[in-house]
C-alpha cells in the first residue's frame, strides 16, 4: 500500500535512501524451505510488483528470504545517531546500534520518501540507569522484561528509553537490539543505548569497521549528556537481576525464575510446556542461537530428551549462514522456519 501511495505522488525516485522488505509475508507452517516455496507462489504478484516497482524508484529490494525488517536494519542499515523509520513495530531494534529508529505506519513512511517532513509530538525522556554486570544465566532480554514488570505496557507511550550507565557495557550489541525491539511491548516510541565498544565490535564484524571510528571521534554527541535531567528515571541492578518470565496474557507481568513455579501453581498456570520457539523478533541474534544450542547439547549429553516440540526461527541469511558454518542447528532436532 505504501509503494502503491508513493507512485501515485507522481515523484520519479524516493527523496531519501528507502528499502523494501517482504519476508513478513511467509507464513511459517512447516518448514523454511517449504513455506519460502508456498510464499513465492501464493504472493508471487506481490513480490514482481514490489520488485519492479523498486527498480523504477530507487527502492532498495530485499527478496523474500532474506530475512526481517529489523534484523536487516541492524546487519545493514542502523549506525550511531541515524534517525531512521519503518513500518515496523519492532524497527527500534536498531538502537542497539545507538541510531533514533522508529516505527511508523505506511502513511508516515510515503510522507518521508516524497520528502514530506515527518511530523512527530515531542516524546518524554524515560531514563534507564544500568548498574553491575549481566552474569550466569540471566540474559540482555531479561532487561527488558523486567523494565516492562516496572512500567506496564502502557508505561513508555509518548516516550524515548535512554539506557545508560555503566551496566551497558556488559551487554552485547545484539543483546542491546532486543532490549530496543521489545521496547515496544511497553508503547515506548524508540529505545537507544549510548555508543560504545560493543557496537564498535559490531560494527566491525558487519563489514562497517569506518561508521565506527566515525562514531568513536563524535562519541560526545552519541552518549548522555552529563547531568541531564530525565521525565522518569528507573534503576536496575544487573547484578541482582535474574532471569525473567512474563506473562501468560501480558507482557508486562513478570516474574523471576525463582519463582515461577510457586506462582503458577498458585494461579492456577497451564505447567506443561508444548512449544519452545528460538527466535522470531527477540531471540533470534546469533548469540541467542548459540547459546540455546548450548543448553540443547548439554541436555542430549546428559540423556534428558525433550517432551515438546521446538522451532527455530533465524531472522535473516546472515544468521542462518553462520548456524550452518558453525552447527549451532546440529545438536537439535528442532524446525527450522
Amino acid at each position: 500500500m505504501a509503494v502503491l501511495q508513493f507512485i501515485s505522488s507522481g515523484l520519479p525516485k524516493v527523496a531519501v535512501p528507502s528499502t523494501i522488505h517482504c519476508d513478513h509475508l511467509i507464513e511459517a507452517q512447516v518448514g523454511a524451505s517449504q513455506d519460502l516455496a508456498k510464499a513465492k507462489d501464493i504472493n508471487s504478484e506481490v513480490y514482481d510488483f514490489l520488485g519492479t516497482a523498486s527498480a523504477k524508484y530507487g527502492i532498495g529490494f530485499w527478496k523474500p528470504g532474506s530475512g526481517i525488517i529489523h534484523q536487516i536494519i541492524l546487519e545493514n542499515y542502523a549506525f550511531p545517531g541515524a534517525l531512521l523509520i519503518g513500518t515496523d513495530s519492532h524497527t527500534p531494534n536498531g538502537g542497539g546500534l545507538g541510531g533514533l529508529c522508529i516505527g511508523v505506519g505506511g502513511a508516515d513512511a510515503v510522507d518521508v520518501m516524497a520528502n514530506i517532513p515527518w511530523e512527530l509530538k515531542c516524546p518524554k525522556v524515560i531514563g534507564v540507569k544500568l548498574t553491575g554486570k549481566l552474569s550466569g544465566w540471566t540474559s540482555p532480554k531479561d532487561v527488558i522484561l523486567k523494565v516492562a514488570d516496572i512500567l506496564t505496557v502502557k508505561g513508555g507511550t509518548g516516550a524515548i528509553v535512554e539506557y545508560h550507565g555503566p551496566g551497558v557495557d556488559s551487554i552485547s550489541c545484539t543483546g542491546m537490539g532486543t532490549i530496543c525491539n521489545m521496547g515496544a511491548e511497553i508503547g515506548a516510541t524508540t529505545s537507544v543505548f549510548p555508543f560504545n565498544s560493543r557496537m564498535a565490535d559490531y560494527l566491525k564484524a558487519t563489514g562497517r569497521e569506518d561508521i565506527s571510528g566515525l562514531a568513536q571521534k563524535n562519541i560526545h554527541i552519541l552518549e548522555a549528556d552529563a547531568g541531564c535531567e530525565y521525565d522518569e528515571l528507573i534503576e536496575i541492578n544487573l547484578d541482582e537481576l535474574e532471569p525473567h518470565v512474563n506473562g501468560p496474557f501480558t507482557p508486562d507481568l513478570g516474574t523471576p525464575i525463582s519463582k515461577l513455579g510457586e506462582v503458577a501453581e498458585k494461579n492456577g498456570w497451564p505447567l506443561e510446556i508444548k512449544v519452545a520457539l528460538i527466535g522470531s523478533c527477540t531471540n533470534s541474534s546469533y548469540e541467542d542461537m548459540t547459546r540455546s544450542a548450548s543448553i540443547a547439547k548439554q541436555a542430549l549429553d546428559h540423556g534428558v530428551q525433550s517432551n515438546c516440540n521446538g522451532v527455530m526461527n533465524p531472522t535473516s541469511l546472515t544468521i542462518v549462514f553462520n548456524d550452518s558454518c558453525n552447527g549451532v542447528m546440529n545438536p537439535t532436532s528442532l524446525t527450522i522456519v
